[in-house]
């Protein structure tokens, strides 16, 4: 692989080999091909068969021929989003690494019989997915298995992120697959000590929460001699824990009413060269926001929504600005059979190659509509001024605690639901920017935009602008269709990088309040406890993960902090009557009782995790 200047690309010193090369087509086969021949293992892994990253053009002689081939057109010379040939240059590298997958699938094969599986490697990220190339869905559809290559949380992302890995790539391989992740004991991500043991605590946790997700574990070293002996205890008894419960982590399918909707050609063709500020944060404050509130949800692809309705009571679709005719059409039948429907930011505003429409396509259900069609070029860089602010409507200074002015507004009406537990504050920190949006009669506007105003020198802090007709939250329940919420003001993205607790709890009013407050479970005690919820057969299996820790946020965690007691409260589904209670980590006994369909219990203390499963 070479650059424009016809320099081979390195890493880590070594030569980058092209992907359109015979190194590819011939080589690596041949290679594949011996190593059956000779060892006749079950199956191949790798995790660099992508080949080069998106962020690198290779301009070989294989690539300009092939290329030119295809799409009649030279290999552009760099990163041009609004460019169409950029962007099928983009596609056509996403399907060469498919033809890579196919064709080495089918030397495994030949090889090695039917069940001689070629099984590459995955990241447990859209954004490393989307990175190498590597389509997800398009994998997951030929694959008995994802070896997962995911190995540590990021301070951003949390342990939660493992569960939701397992849960999105289950979503796109099915329930009734597996997916083994390379669980390493060492102390991985940065900074990366590959002799030395991570903290067991912090190694246990991720591997924990992975179970919850439904991924299995993968044990592993770098390298055959280990002198640091600590992470040999860390391994097993979690290993044995699994071995000995494996029959309710497999074969079983989740229990969730809330779906969070996703498409890699999201992450490519709105977010472009900025998908961690527009794409991944909104994602990562609804996770985040879920978990917290410990809800139960499903990562759905954008193109399974019809394919799996019927399971949700309501969708969240978090900045999915890049969506395709038949995604439109599908959340439209969702919401016109009476269920909910919560969308941020620019949502269904542009086209499945993220070119910006003259409205949002979904107008008519969120209540509102673009008034200036400007390009979206600006907006995608995602700028932020600190200091600005949602006023809440309507305005209950007058009536609550505090020194009044004299000049407060006459209270009139009460709150609107989806602001519950926000009767003390008319204004709650926002951090963004706003365009003035068309709202529809029937629309009611919670929030609107208080505009920046200075932070520095403290008296100068005070607003310029208390009121604009400028909405940042809408809810629509015209037409007698479902509940749909709508934030322009992306709270999400902002929750995803400030964890501010209000955004929080307001996400997740939102959530409650369109699902008609059709949730599954409820968890009420202190402590941060990531919560997943399966059906197996005539069992109810949920796993509760005490994320709670000093070191929560930043890695790595060194200490375990108890939490409890725990009131569990779950809605017991026909087949599963809720008489006996078994727990597989503490094996204590509980008092159960079911009263109205749904099961009452207590669990008085976890440390690290608890499975309780239902019968």
């Amino acid at each position: 692989a070479v650059d424009a200047d016809r320099q081979p690309y390195r890493s880590t010193g070594l030569y980058v080999t092209c992907v359109n090369s015979p190194y590819y087509d011939d080589y690596i086969p041949s290679v594949l091909r011996e190593i059956i021949e000779r060892s006749h293992p079950e199956g191949i892994t790798d995790n660099s068969w992508a080949g080069l990253g998106r962020d690198n053009i290779c301009f070989c002689e294989n690539c300009r021929r092939k290329f030119h081939a295809h799409a009649g057109q030279p290999i552009p010379a760099g990163k041009h989003w609004e460019d169409p040939v950029y962007r099928q240059w983009i596609q056509w590298n996403y399907a060469r690494r498919l033809e890579i997958w196919d064709q080495f699938s089918r030397t495994l094969r030949a090889a090695g019989g039917r069940d001689c599986l070629w099984l590459g490697m995955n990241s447990g990220t859209i954004t490393g997915q989307a990175q190498r190339f590597r389509d997800f869905k398009a994998i997951c559809e030929r694959s008995e298995i994802v070896m997962l290559d995911e190995q540590a949380r990021d301070e951003a992302t949390g342990f939660q992120h493992n569960g939701e890995a397992g849960k999105l790539i289950h979503g796109l391989l099915g329930w009734d697959k597996l997916i083994p992740e390379s669980m390493a004991m060492y102390q991985a991500g940065r900074p990366a000590f590959r002799l030395a043991s991570k903290p067991e605590p912090e190694a246990r946790l991720w591997m924990l929460d992975g179970f919850a997700g439904g991924i299995q574990p993968w044990w592993h070293h770098v390298g055959a001699e280990q002198e640091d002996r600590r992470m040999f205890q860390t391994a097993e008894p979690i290993m044995r824990w699994h071995a000995e419960n494996q029959q309710y982590l497999i074969n079983r399918k989740p229990v969730a009413t809330v779906g969070l909707v996703w498409s890699q050609e999201n992450f490519d063709f709105y977010g472009r060269d900025n998908s961690d500020e527009l794409v991944e944060l909104p994602w990562r404050g609804w996770t985040n926001a879920l978990v917290r509130a410990r809800v139960p949800y499903l990562p759905v692809h954008a193109d399974h929504i019809a394919r799996d309705a019927d399971q949700f009571s309501v969708l969240i679709l978090p900045n999915l600005a890049a969506m395709s005719a038949a995604q439109i059409a599908a959340v439209r039948r969702f919401v016109e059979r009476g269920s909910g429907l919560v969308v941020t930011g620019e949502a269904s505003r542009c086209n499945e190659s993220g070119e910006p429409q003259s409205d949002f396509a979904l107008a008519d259900l969120f209540g509102a509509h673009v008034i200036s069609a400007a390009d979206l070029t600006n907006r995608r860089r995602a700028s932020a001024t600190e200091h600005t602010y949602l006023r809440l409507t309507p305005e209950l200074r007058a009536r609550v605690y505090g020194p009044k002015a004299g000049d407060e507004p006459a209270t009139n009406g009460e709150r609107h639901p989806a602001l519950k537990g926000f009767d003390d504050t008319d204004i709650l920190p926002f951090g963004g920017t706003l365009e003035s949006l068309r709202v529809d009669s029937g629309a009611m506007v919670l929030a609107t935009f208080i505009p920046a105003f200075p932070t520095m020198p403290p008296e100068s802090a005070w607003m310029r602008q208390p009121r604009t007709d400028i909405p940042g939250l809408i809810v629509n329940e015209a037409g007698g269709h479902g509940r749909v919420a709508f934030l322009p003001a992306d709270l999400d993205r902002r929750y995803g990088r400030d964890n501010l607790p209000d955004h929080g709890n307001l996400l997740a009013n939102l959530v409650r309040w369109t699902a008609r407050e059709n949730l599954p479970l409820q968890v009420e005690g202190v402590g941060f406890v990531d919560c997943h919820l399966y059906q197996q057969q005539n069992k109810l299996v949920l796993h509760l993960l005490n994320l709670t820790s000093a070191g929560t946020w930043r890695a790595p965690v060194d200490e375990l902090i108890r939490v409890g007691p725990l009131s569990v409260r779950v809605r017991l589904p026909t087949g599963v009557r809720g008489n006996h209670i078994q727990l597989l980590v503490s094996k204590a006994s509980t008092k159960a009782a079911v009263k109205n369909g749904w099961l009452h219990f207590d669990l008085p203390t976890i440390l690290d995790h608890e499975v309780a499963v239902i019968g």
